[in-house]
């Protein structure tokens, strides 16, 4: 017989906000004090990137990127986007599972002053032509196991500039090759497709040097 889960009576907890019960126990304030308007998400990423440096900041499969290496690779894919002569404020999709570039593209969005626009990787062309059309993407970031979902999206929308990432392209070279190696052709995880205008993630990362990158100039009030 299922049972329901009692929350210990405390003193001052509201009887329809349980969970302050945890907070007061673990002495965590329950409320927090909003920055000024001068702060932004770019001052919150910066700190961090210097406190923790060397510390891993993402692991996956086995392989990591630390701080350091994490505020590198988002400002050279910050610079790549601001190359393109994409604008502040302009939407950049990305179709990707949790893999390693994925923070390194949302953060080098986030850092270019755009807009990210997180796709399901698991959409049909269908939802994909909607969600591209609804959103106003300019660029997509998709790993290409889904390149031919996007191939076969009839509305496109605004998309001018698309980049491929293979499983492997941040696992080092040796299980970045088995990885890509395996997932095409041993359990064919990628059906083929033709975007012959698109970049590889391996070259938008090291077409523009990080020292390009243009800090803009945002605040809470800009859409992340």
């Amino acid at each position: 017989m299922a049972h329901a889960t009692q929350f210990p009576t405390m003193p001052n907890i509201p009887s329809d906000r349980p969970w302050l019960a945890a907070y007061e126990r673990y002495n965590i304030d329950a409320t927090i004090d909003m920055p000024d308007d001068e702060t932004s998400l770019l001052e919150v990423f910066e700190r961090n990137f210097r406190r923790y440096g060397k510390k891993p900041a993402y692991i996956c499969m086995g392989a990591a990127i630390t701080f350091k290496e994490l505020d590198l690779y988002s400002r050279q894919i910050a610079s790549y986007l601001q190359s393109l002569g994409l604008d502040k404020g302009d939407k950049v999709a990305v179709m990707m599972p949790n893999i390693l570039q994925y923070p390194v593209v949302a953060l080098g969005i986030i850092r270019a002053g755009m807009v990210l626009v997180n796709v399901n990787p698991m959409y049909t062309s269908r939802e994909l032509s909607h969600q591209l059309h609804d959103s106003g993407s300019k660029a997509l970031f998709i790993v290409e196991n889904f390149a031919k979902t996007y191939e076969d999206a009839e509305d496109k929308g605004a998309v001018k500039h698309v980049v491929v990432c293979k499983l492997g392209d941040m696992l080092g070279l040796l299980k970045g090759t088995v990885i890509n190696l395996a997932a095409r052709y041993v359990k064919k995880m990628i059906p083929a497709y033709s975007l012959p205008h698109s970049t590889s993630f391996k070259e938008a990362l090291s077409k523009e040097s990080a020292s390009a990158y243009q800090r803009p100039d945002l605040n809470l009030s800009d859409v992340a």
